[in-house]
Order: C-alpha cells, then structure tokens, then sequence
C-alpha cells in the first residue's frame, strides 16, 4: 500500500538565478549560476549526482526539445537526465522526479532544475501554447489575462462581492508582495507600489489592471535531493525535508460539465487536501507557516487561499483586507515577491518558490526571515481555469 514520501527525501542544496531582464545570458548561463550556488550549498561534488530532471515550457526557445543541454551545461556525469513539461507547473514537475528518483531507492542523489527563457522571443506576453487539436477550438481566442479576468467574475458572482471591494483586495495582493520583493535581491521588479497605483493601472482584462498581472522573466532554480540519512552524514543540519508533494490535472470536468461554476481551482482543493492527509497536516490554517502559490494575476493568490483550505469559503477578501496573509501577518503568503515581483520564467518558477521556503527554513532569507518557521506549502499552478495542473508542496525540518 503506498506509503508517501513525507520524510524519505532531503533537500541537500538549492540556487537560484537573478530573474529578471536576462539580456546578458542565454539558458545555459542561467542554469550554470543557480547550479554554482545549488551545488556548493550541497557540498558535494558533480561527479555524485546520479540522476537530473530539468523543466523547460517553450523548448524551441530555450534548450530545446531533449534533456541533453542540461547534461552539457552542467557537465553532468553522464547520468540519466529527463526532460519534463507540463505548463507552468513544469518546475514541481521536475521537482517531483527527483523526489520520486530518491524515495524510490532508484537514486541516492538527484537534480532537479527549471529554467526559461522569455525575454528573447519577441512576444510581450508569453508565446502561444499548443493546447492540441481537440482544444484548439475552445483556446482559439483565450490570453490568460482573459482567462483569469473570467476566474474573477465568476468569483465575485458566487459571493455577492461588490466590484470596488473585490479591486481594493486584489490591490492590497499586489502592494503586499511589491513590499516583499523589495527586500529580495533575485527579484525582477523591487519597487513599492501604493494601493492607488494598483487601482488607477491600465486595465488589461476587467477587473485586472497591470499591477495584477505577474512579469515576464527570465530565470532558472534547481534543487539537489537525498535521504535523509546521507544529508546527516555530511554534516547538514537542520535536514529540510520534503513531507508531500502531490500533483492533481484536470480530467475535463471543468470544461465540459456544469458541476464547475467558474470561481475555484477543482485542482488545487484536491492537490492540496492530497497533500495534507499525506504530511500529515490537520488545520493548514494554524499549522502552516509561510506559503508560496502561484500568485499569475493577483486574483489568482486571493482564490488559491480558499482552493487550499486556509480561508473558509468565501472569506478569503476579508482575510486578505485584514492582513493575515501579510509579512507581518499570521501565514505570509509570498514573503520573497513572488510571481508578481520574480516575473513567471515557466519551468523555473516552482522550484523558485521553494528555494524561498528552504532559506527561510534554514534561516537564511536576511530581511525577509520569519520568525519560527515551521512548515512551509508552495502551490505551483499551470494552464488556464477550466483546464490546469495545480503542485502543491510541504517542506519542513526533519523530526
């Protein structure tokens, strides 16, 4: 019977790319500075890494469809190396072969690593995604400002919120991670924002205005993993270890049944509730300490704080107003900037998010640091409401 990996895999070391306006670097450069920093944090040398998993969305743009450029710029031991993709969740999905490669025995230390290139393309926003054939029909006019705009109507339908309240709140999400992202030094964007810049932006997509729409960046993160026993034998201490990591995709439920009222992520909740009954997690609400999620639009953050069980029902906009999610607030949420002031280098972002949970577990975030972290969740999100991949992982000490 499955068991889950809570405790079986170690973070042994991290780094982390400046993100940002990359001009100066192509991905290989941005994947060579977070794996210098990744892997003298682990301590060990290239030639003990047994096995990588690297994430890369729009390939032709970046390393290209193969894992090899990741085995060549890293000079990579000639090891297995896995190329892996799944919308913007790629950077947990590489994440989640690396854990998996540890927790099974298969390896004993193993890479995981993220990386896009963005800024190079010519595109403003992103570049279009091959939905396939049989969506193609359905995506044929779909942005994800649009698609995100759509996410917050229905949400202020379902609970009867007015459209300034509901603005004023998805405001107060952008200025809260704009303050945070100011402390950050890998940030892409590090200027305070007022609540007044957020509400008289250009709109993009009723009712998001430009400081609700995350950046487009370049950047790269990666991850060294073992077991716990070999990260105590060389001298790590405390043990950062993973206590669940869960992935839930869309079946087609959203988009093609009415069950789905437009306002949630179905994906999250069930990524999220998977996650909890395998950390063992009783009340996110009182047991968790700081949280990274996939904050695209800021109308995305205030869901996700119901989809993971934090906010009742309803009542995340009064738990956001009231600051619970703030720096200096019960659970932060996006304590380092996140997507809003990193920018959403796809294959990077969600290994990044966890990098800000390692350092603050470690007690190493500098300003930023929070005091007595304890468990930390990161939600990685990829696709569009109606048809996505939502990540979520609980990283904690070793007990």
């Amino acid at each position: 019977m499955a068991s889950g990996i809570k405790d079986k895999v170690a973070i042994l070391g991290m780094g982390c790319a400046k993100f940002g306006e990359r001009f100066d670097a192509d991905a290989e450069d941005l994947m060579v500075e977070a794996f210098e920093e990744c892997i003298a944090d682990a301590g060990i040398d290239v030639s003990e890494i047994q096995a990588a998993w690297g994430s890369t969305t729009f390939d032709e743009m970046g390393v290209g469809k193969s894992a090899i450029p990741y085995s060549q710029a890293l000079r990579l031991p000639n090891i297995p190396v896995t190329r892996v993709e799944n919308y913007c969740a790629s950077g947990s999905e590489a994440f989640r072969g690396a854990a998996y490669g540890v927790a099974s025995g298969a390896c004993d230390i193993a890479l995981a690593i993220g990386v896009e290139k963005l800024k190079d393309t010519g595109f403003g926003g992103l570049p279009n995604m091959n939905p396939g054939p049989l969506k193609s029909q359905w995506w044929a006019n779909m942005t994800a400002p649009g698609g995100f705009a759509q996410l917050a109507s229905a949400y202020r339908a379902k609970h009867g919120i007015g459209k300034d309240d509901f603005k004023r709140a998805i405001a107060h999400v952008s200025v809260k991670s704009h303050a945070n992202g100011v402390l950050n030094e890998k940030a892409h964007l590090r200027r305070p924002i007022t609540e007044e810049d957020a509400l008289n932006a250009p709109i993009i997509a009723e009712p998001l205005g430009l400081y609700d729409c995350c950046g487009v960046s370049d950047g790269a993160a990666c991850a060294i993993l073992t077991t716990p026993e070999i990260a105590k034998s060389l001298g790590k201490g405390p043990v950062i270890t993973v206590k669940a990591l869960q992935i839930a995709a869309s079946n087609g439920t959203e988009a093609s049944f009415n069950q789905w009222d437009g306002s949630h992520f179905l994906t999250t909740r069930v990524a999220s509730q998977r996650a909890y009954e395998e950390a063992g997690v009783k009340n996110p609400r009182d047991d968790l300490s700081l949280i990274e999620v996939h904050d695209c639009f800021s109308v995305t953050e205030l869901v996700t704080m119901e989809d993971l069980h934090i906010s009742p029902e309803g009542t995340a906009l009064t738990d956001v107003m009231d600051g619970f999610y703030d720096s200096d607030g019960t659970i932060p949420c996006q304590i380092d900037g996140g997507l809003k002031c990193f920018g959403h280098p796809i294959g990077a972002s969600g290994i990044r998010m966890l990098y800000e949970m390692y350092l603050q577990l470690l007690g190493r975030a500098a300003e930023r640091q929070r005091d007595d972290v304890d468990l930390c969740l990161t939600h990685n999100l990829g696709g569009f409401p109606h048809e996505n991949v939502a990540a979520v992982c609980i990283v904690g000490r070793h007990e």
